[in-house]
């Protein structure tokens, strides 16, 4: 199921580089940008927000704009809430999701500079209990490895064990049990991956990574109102609150709670905030004329690493550096991007131009419908060209469009009016584990059967679909609203169940369990 999310990613951090799509607008020799297209662009930006929340529907949303080391841009549009009055400002304190990956970068980046550590270190040097499947991929791969996606895991490898109510620590010591592919031969987007980089980063400054992200980050720039932790975000009275969308119609959703992923996906910030980080990137570590980050600790994480989406006709190859997506536009400017995407109710980019020297952070309280990334687009069209090349809004709906779909092989089927009947209940009650998964059980529960998975007990209520097959309704991250997961029980001899395959779950052939 997780497929089509990497396919995603692929096309969104491509489309995130294919802003001013002839070249005649600026010649690809071009160095530097004017800044009256800058000016210019920022003219139009309160209409481009109003457009595309008019025509997506999303509730609300901020964006600030940095150039030549100013924030000249930083408003809030829309409510925090559905039903509530409580407007969006440029204090409006969102879920980044995947922004938290560049920015984790730069906390790593710092300690690099401190040579507290180095891209090409080790995993197993801090963090000698993690391993991966191939016991030589395990002693070499980096810090760099990890950051840039190439150290041989599957994609999203570990988000089901999360959703399951795994801590970080119980996720990154299962990732030896999935299979890989040879070290640095391939892309595949991971956040536990990234996490075990990041917590080793962490462990080689003795702390732990919320608190070194604060203090060689957040403070120092005077981000106040941002942080990596979960509790700081739900203790902010000025916050966004999550929104999904269901039949077309949005609603206010379920708080997701990414701590165990917290360098991946769980930082919390304003647009004012990010602007301040906007302007360290774009001067390569230097921030208000004195040197924060050496530029030759920074400069690598700016830097291709990987090929991430081979390019086509019309689109240009994307490339991932260590936890920002590295590009070149049509019009032959450098571009560093990243999105975030929460189901559970977020949607984020972040849009960098060094030609022009200047940045774009959209941040929304919906789940990703391509708003933010239509608005950072836009902005980037004006600023190269001058004018904007397509309808963004309409291109990255088609994008994130599968994304948003309902998952599983039985999802908008009715049920069968006339099912082979199962057997009795007690026939699949019982205890069913696996190394990746755990412990699981099934129960009767007045005539229903329940599954019950995982350190936070998660219950899921299963439905009858026909003979030994039954059904549910996921809910939380992993898919989309309206999916529908099969739960297959496999009989034996004896006529008891003797293994459960959950579909959802099934991802890398992991998804079945033996009873106990």
């Amino acid at each position: 199921m997780l497929s089509r999310l990497r396919h995603v990613l692929f096309l969104a951090a491509a489309l995130l580089a294919l802003s001013s799509c002839s070249s005649d607008d600026v010649s690809s020799n071009d160095t530097t940008i004017p800044s009256s297209r800058v000016t210019q662009a920022v003219a139009q930006l309160d209409d481009i927000v109003d457009d595309v929340m008019t025509r997506s529907g999303i509730p609300g949303l901020a964006v600030a704009v940095v150039h030549q080391g100013k924030t000249i841009y930083a408003k809030g549009f829309g409510v925090r809430q559905l039903g509530q009055p409580a407007p969006i400002d440029a204090h409006t304190v969102f879920q980044l999701a995947s922004i938290s990956k560049p920015v984790g970068a730069t906390v790593v980046a710092a300690q690099v500079g401190k040579e507290l550590v180095a891209w090409d270190t080790p995993i197993v040097q801090h963090l000698p209990w993690f391993s991966l499947q191939d016991p030589t991929a395990t002693a070499q791969v980096t810090v760099g490895d990890l950051y840039a996606h190439r150290s041989g895991l599957p994609d999203h490898a570990g988000d089901e064990l999360e959703e399951l109510g795994y801590d970080r620590r119980q996720i990154l010591e299962r990732l030896h049990l999935l299979s890989t592919e040879p070290l640095r031969s391939t892309y595949a987007y991971t956040n536990f991956g990234l996490t075990a980089a990041a917590q080793a980063v962490a462990v080689a400054n003795d702390t732990d990574w919320e608190s070194l992200s604060d203090q060689a980050l957040y403070r120092p720039l005077g981000m106040n109102d941002t942080s990596s932790r979960y509790a700081d975000f739900m203790a902010r009275t000025n916050r966004a609150f999550p929104h999904i969308r269901i039949n077309g119609v949005f609603q206010t959703g379920s708080q997701r709670q990414p701590d165990a992923q917290s360098p991946a996906g769980g930082v919390s910030s304003s647009v004012t905030d990010m602007a301040e980080w906007m302007k360290l990137i774009l001067h390569e570590g230097k921030y208000k004329g004195q040197t924060f980050i050496p530029r030759t600790a920074l400069v690598p994480a700016l830097s291709p690493q990987i090929l991430s989406s081979p390019g086509s006709e019309g689109r240009p190859a994307g490339y991932y550096g260590y936890g920002f997506n590295v590009s070149t536009s049509a019009a032959g400017h450098k571009t560093l991007s990243h999105s975030g995407a929460f189901l559970m109710g977020a949607g984020t980019t972040v849009s960098l131009l060094p030609a022009a020297d200047t940045g774009i952070i959209v941040l929304t309280n919906a789940l990703p419908v391509g708003a933010a990334e239509a608005i950072s687009m836009t902005y980037m069209d004006l600023v190269q060209s001058g004018h904007a090349t397509r309808d963004w809004l309409e291109t990255f709906e088609a994008v994130f469009a599968p994304m948003l779909a309902p998952r599983g092989k039985l999802a908008g089927r009715p049920f069968p009016e006339h099912p082979v009947p199962p057997l009795a209940l007690h026939a699949y009650v019982g205890n069913y584990a696996n190394a990746f998964y755990g412990n699981a059980r099934v129960e009767d529960r007045d005539g229903k059967l329940v599954l019950i998975m995982g350190p936070a007990e998660q219950t899921m209520v299963l439905q009858h679909w026909g003979g030994n097959v039954f059904v549910f309704e996921p809910e939380g991250e992993l898919v989309a609203p309206g999916s529908r997961s099969a739960v297959t029980f496999a009989m034996g001899s004896g006529g008891t169940a003797q293994s459960v395959t959950i579909e959802v779950f099934d991802d890398y052939g992991l998804g079945t369990l033996t009873r106990g």
